[in-house]
């Protein structure tokens, strides 16, 4: 009796641990943005897109090659005009099927603190072609801005 009442301890005790450990990595799939800007209508397959921000800059985003490829690698670049920006992350995520975690820091350019630049790559889909939602999260320095883009992958 002793054993089956220190397995179910130890099955609680893990499954607790379990918890703790999701609730603690959750923020990490779900950032906590300040401000959400509504899904743009521009096609990130055919051309670099522009969005404006809360401070009345400018971020022009893009992804190459077009159309965008699935298990190729990409080159993100993010553009600032009128903005000061600290940090740019990517946000790539499936919107009808969770694809894991995929979210490439881009780096500021030498000398142009404006532009950052980083790479990621898409996993294949089996279905042939998928919806991604490309979410740039934009930090300067006084709030997290996450600006929407939607596009779709073929292999």
């Amino acid at each position: 009796m002793t054993k089956n009442l220190l397995l179910d301890i130890a099955i609680l005790l893990a499954l607790a641990v379990l918890g703790v450990v999701a609730y603690k990595l959750a923020p990490l799939l779900q950032p906590k943005t300040d401000i959400v800007l509504p899904l743009s209508s521009c096609n990130l397959n055919h051309n670099p897109c522009v969005a404006t921000l809360p401070d009345g800059g400018q971020m022009e985003f893009s992804i190459e090659p077009r159309p965008i490829p699935a298990l190729r690698p990409l080159q993100l670049q993010a553009s600032f005009r009128g903005s000061a920006v600290r940090r740019v992350e990517v946000d790539l995520a499936g919107t009808a099927m969770k694809m894991g975690y995929n979210r490439p820091l881009l780096a500021a350019q030498a000398g142009n603190s404006a532009r950052f630049t980083g790479q990621a790559s898409l996993p294949v889909c089996i279905t042939g072609s998928m919806e991604w939602e490309a979410t740039v999260l934009v930090d300067d320095g006084k709030a997290l801005v996450a600006v929407p883009f939607r596009f779709v992958s073929g292999n």
